[in-house]
């Protein structure tokens, strides 16, 4: 394990294990674990400046969390997802954040609509300039934003697990290099469909947002589980 990884961050002495498991969870979340991750209890604490106590609660969190696990030597790890697993993430997200965002056509303000661009504006910028870390983070950030300003807390929190279950993978998910060139690209589509209050129109474009992007992922997933199907 590197001395000092880029996603290790300063952890302040007010609540380490919650500070830590935060940490954690953005690294997971943005890509910058992947599977198959080893994360050494004391060496990880210690790259933290922590004690391994508030670093094993934090750990243990995103365990139950299904975000972590222990390997046959019992070490904490970031796991591999399978392609079953990948499809049946891909499947649930499809219904909960294509009905967030059928709903945040009717309910989302004109503020929250213009966060969404913005978001949006930061990842292409981050692609421009092969910040891929940073282009994830606000890939991530644009989808969970439209389940917040659709007012769905609950689908909020689901598909916030699910976005941390799937995050290592995302880190393939620039391995070709910039996604396809779509114009419009979806993102544009579902704000254009929400500024227009056509909730169809944002739920499709959601959804061949997650199938395109998905597809690169699908054949990552099939070459590492050695499926030719």
């Amino acid at each position: 394990m590197d001395e000092s990884p880029n996603w290790i961050r300063p952890v302040q002495k007010q609540s380490l294990g919650e500070q830590a498991y935060q940490v954690l969870q953005t690294a997971l979340m943005r890509g910058e674990l992947k599977p198959g991750t080893i994360l050494p209890l004391r060496p990880v604490a210690k790259s933290f400046g922590i004690s391994p106590t508030p670093m094993r609660e934090a750990m243990m969190r995103l365990i139950a969390e299904h975000a972590l696990e222990l390997d046959e030597r019992s070490r904490v790890c970031v796991p591999h997802i399978t392609r079953a697993v990948l499809m049946e993430i891909r499947s649930i997200r499809e219904k909960l954040e294509g009905d967030a965002a059928l709903t945040a056509a009717t309910v989302a303000s004109k503020e929250g609509i213009d966060e969404l661009e913005a978001i949006h504006f930061a990842m292409i910028a981050a692609q421009n300039m092969n910040n891929f870390s940073e282009a994830i983070g606000c890939n991530t950030q644009f989808h969970l934003k439209l389940c917040e300003i659709a007012n769905q807390p609950v689908a909020l929190a689901l598909v916030f697990n699910l976005w941390m279950r799937c995050g290592p993978l995302l880190s393939h998910l620039y391995d070709a290099g910039i996604p396809p060139n779509w114009d419009p690209h979806p993102h544009e589509r579902i704000v254009a469909a929400l500024r227009a209050s056509d909730g169809v129109e944002a739920r499709n474009a959601l959804i061949f947002d997650i199938r395109g992007n998905g597809e690169g992922l699908l054949a990552h997933v099939r070459n590492s589980d050695g499926d030719a199907g």
